[in-house]
């Protein structure tokens, strides 16, 4: 029996993770980056702040993609790299105004993707469904969140 269900949570977050890759594809949610950059974009403008060290480690990519995406987005004046005050040698990466505004307008919009799914939810449903993808994400990561 294990085994079944095991192969059925398999299967519900292959198709959950494929559908929601899809999402995250469409040009309407991304606007015109590419899904690592609208990722380190979101993760960059909810810190304010980050090193490329801790941003890789977040979106577990390894340091050299990392590096060439924020070299994208610094390209395409969407972020800057800057001297840490206290450590000239401790690299920074923030959002530039117009990657502030990208931002924004990226979490706007999935904020409002994911209010219009919430509400799909039966509404005596919806405590069970979050409850149960924090205990998926804490087994998955050995950690407690949100």
């Amino acid at each position: 029996m294990e085994d079944n269900e095991s192969n059925c949570l398999r299967e519900l977050i292959r198709i959950l993770v494929r559908d929601l890759g899809i999402l995250e594809k469409s040009d309407s949610n991304c606007h015109g980056v590419t899904i690592s950059q609208c990722h380190a974009i979101v993760e960059i403008g909810r810190t304010n702040e980050i090193s490329l060290n801790e941003l890789a480690k977040i979106l577990n990519l390894d340091k050299s993609t990392m590096s060439r995406t924020i070299n994208k987005l610094v390209d395409d004046d969407l972020a800057v790299r800057e001297s840490h005050p206290e450590d000239r040698r401790y690299i920074v990466i923030k959002l530039t105004d117009k990657g502030l505004r990208l931002f924004k307008t990226i979490e706007e919009n999935m904020t409002n993707y994911y209010k219009e799914i919430f509400i799909s939810i039966p509404e005596d449903k919806r405590e069970q469904v979050l409850d149960s993808l924090k205990i998926l994400i804490d087994v998955i990561h050995g950690h407690k969140c949100c």
